[in-house]
């Protein structure tokens, strides 16, 4: 199985570190988000991945060759010319041919710090045969995805702050779950992206809007992880606090 890492970002929430790095390399206890989520996908047996990059990408791109990938092989798609968002990320390694020779793949945020058993993750997303399958859990959040009571089924999403919902399936009942920024994917996933009506085949777009467009006629299920260490290391104080947790 393949693996891409989401590390092209601009980090501006954790600034003053990304006014000189990307958001990838910033230290927990010494070892970089980048080496630590490398890491993480190697204890799953995932040693082959592709690493997006854009905000200060040379220096990505210097780090994985100083330390050869910390073990790994991988690859760099390249968005220096143009941040894809999500969504084209995985549209731009799927053109660059990265994501080929796969029948599911990883999609990992890399400032996301987490124990979540992605073994388990993987084995949710092939024995239900979903389209893809969304590590969530029950936490605080701002923003929420929701799922049909019935079958655990993408059907919605909505903003906790203003009210703002999208209702992607009418039915029953909801359950509201936080997205953790970890999710698997059949490869099938990559032609049904190409030929979302609401798209149009432009890029950049956020797989969050691609999965609620989808999920009106696919099945996306969730791998609920409520219970594990999770941390979204997006600001230098959660930086800090994942330091106390993660050694």
């Amino acid at each position: 199985m393949k693996a891409l890492i989401l590390a092209a970002g601009l980090g501006t929430r954790l600034k003053p570190w990304t006014l000189h790095h990307p958001k990838a390399l910033a230290e927990v206890n010494g070892r970089s988000l980048l080496q630590r989520t490398i890491e993480y996908l190697q204890k799953a047996g995932i040693q082959d991945v592709i690493v997006n990059v854009h905000h200060f990408a040379d220096q990505i791109v210097q780090c994985l060759q100083d330390n050869q990938g910390w073990g790994s092989h991988y690859v760099i798609s390249d968005e220096t010319s143009r941040l894809m968002d999500t969504g084209g990320a995985v549209m731009q390694a799927a053109a660059a041919g990265y994501l080929a020779d796969t029948d599911q793949f990883l999609i990992v945020n890399a400032d996301i710090l987490t124990d979540l058993s992605l073994n388990a993750l993987i084995k949710e997303q092939v024995s239900s045969r979903h389209l893809a399958t969304l590590a969530v859990s029950d936490r605080a959040s701002s923003r929420r995805l929701l799922f049909e009571k019935q079958n655990g089924l993408l059907a919605g999403w909505e903003n906790m702050t203003t009210g703002e919902q999208k209702i992607t399936r009418q039915t029953v009942g909801y359950i509201p779950k936080a997205f953790s920024g970890i999710h698997c994917m059949n490869s099938k996933i990559i032609q049904l992206l190409s030929e979302i009506p609401e798209f149009n085949g432009q890029m950049p777009f956020s797989i969050i809007d691609a999965y609620l467009a989808l999920s009106k006629t696919e099945a996306v299920g969730f791998y609920d992880h409520t219970g594990s260490l999770f941390m979204d290391t997006g600001t230098p104080e959660r930086l800090v606090e994942a330091a106390a947790v993660f050694r």
